[in-house]
């Protein structure tokens, strides 16, 4: 007969292997829980991309077209080194880079040594001849008091006619003799004159209103209106601009130098502000062509008088065709051409809207540059995606911090 211990274990559940069954469940659970994480990721854009954007303008407001364009540089139409009239010692320097000087304000000095000894040395030999036209003028006196005795005596024949012919002879030499000295202290009076003005010549002033773009010599250098040939002796003490004469100096293609006319209307952005357009026209073309560049030189005028505008800055200008009287105005809106998409020659752009990027077929039209027009699509306004290669519709954009 069973022990009853026995028999209890034979009424005993055993449990252990639907615990392990339960167990092997959870890695299938946390891997399905996965996977609907990675279908919503997939469903609702996953991480946001990247991209560089761009604002399109209404065609209606871009103004005139471009019929040309053309590079070039910021020129200064009055530019000048200032230098001295004379060769001398600098004595002090006023000036400094970016420093603006109307017309007449002092620059610089010279040292006066030499200068103010002419001046001394014209002083005295004017003196001197003053001194001597003074004793001139009292001998022609006298002899004028003898000419006229000799005279009142030889009516009288109480002298011989030689003697009143030495007194005539006398008062002429005498008056001769005054207008020589006059004559002289004429000259001195220039000599004087002139030193005055050496020492006027060591004083360097503005020749015109402008900034100060160079400081090219230091006190104590020699400075010199002639250029030395052993490079020791500074030919200006600074280069002075007049900000008011900056225009634009362009190239153009001598194969399209017809299209350009005086007075024509322009466009010009500088290579540092590119956002910023400036107008301006044609001032002339000149009459001369580079056989080595096969171009023709243009001057331009800019409408705009701003700080930011410098000498020698790079420049692209537009030369622009005015609308004609009557004509519509243009529809759509003008993009940067890296914004357009064309697959199987059918165009489009992706548009921002709510943070994704939207594709939208458009009808394009001129090209101006690297901007491109298009007529159907796009009102003006819209933020579109540059070089949306790789981006698909719908995606989660944000736009890229500059």
């Amino acid at each position: 007969m069973s022990r009853p211990e026995e028999l209890l274990g034979q009424l005993h559940i055993d449990r252990r292997p639907e615990a392990a069954r339960k167990k092997r469940r959870w890695p299938l659970v946390v891997g399905g829980v996965l996977a609907l994480l990675v279908l919503a990721m997939f469903v609702f854009g996953g991480r946001p991309v990247p991209v560089e954007t761009a604002l399109a303008r209404s065609a209606a407001d871009a103004g005139e077209a471009s019929v040309l364009d053309a590079s070039g540089y910021v020129t200064a139409r009055r530019i000048a080194t200032v230098s001295s009239k004379v060769t001398g010692k600098v004595r002090e320097v006023l000036i400094e880079e970016g420093q603006h000087v109307k017309e007449g304000d002092i620059l610089a000095y010279l040292d006066t040594t030499e200068a103010n000894a002419q001046v001394q040395l014209a002083q005295s030999q004017l003196a001197s001849s003053q001194s001597q036209r003074v004793q001139a003028q009292a001998q022609l006196k006298l002899t004028e008091q003898t000419l006229k005795r000799q005279k009142e005596l030889a009516a009288q024949q109480l002298v011989a006619a030689s003697a009143l012919d030495a007194a005539i002879a006398d008062r002429d030499s005498r008056a001769a003799q005054l207008v020589s000295l006059q004559k002289a202290v004429k000259v001195a009076q220039d000599q004087l004159d002139i030193a005055r003005i050496g020492v006027d010549n060591t004083v360097i002033r503005a020749p015109f209103t402008g900034v100060i773009v160079d400081k090219a010599a230091q006190p104590g250098e020699m400075i010199s209106p002639i250029s030395a040939g052993g490079g020791s002796i500074r030919t200006g003490i600074g280069t002075l601009v007049d900000m008011d004469s900056l225009e634009v100096q362009v190239d153009v293609n001598e194969a399209y130098i017809g299209r350009v006319t005086p007075r024509m209307p322009v466009e010009a952005v500088l290579n540092a502000y590119p956002d910023w357009k400036i107008p301006g026209e044609v001032i002339a073309i000149i009459p001369t062509a580079d056989r080595s560049k096969a171009t023709v030189r243009v001057r331009i005028a800019l409408h705009s008088k701003d700080a930011r505008i410098v000498p020698d800055m790079g420049v692209r200008v537009s030369f622009l065709e005015p609308a004609k009287p009557g004509a519509p105005k243009p529809t759509g809106a003008w993009v940067p051409g890296r914004a357009v998409v064309t697959v199987d020659g059918k165009s489009s752009v992706f548009v921002v809207v709510d943070g994704k990027a939207q594709q939208t077929a458009v009808t394009l039209g001129d090209v101006r540059d690297a901007d491109q027009q298009v007529s159907t699509g796009l009102k003006g306004g819209e933020t579109v995606v540059l070089s949306p290669d790789k981006l698909k519709d719908g995606a989660r954009v944000t736009v890229k911090k500059n």
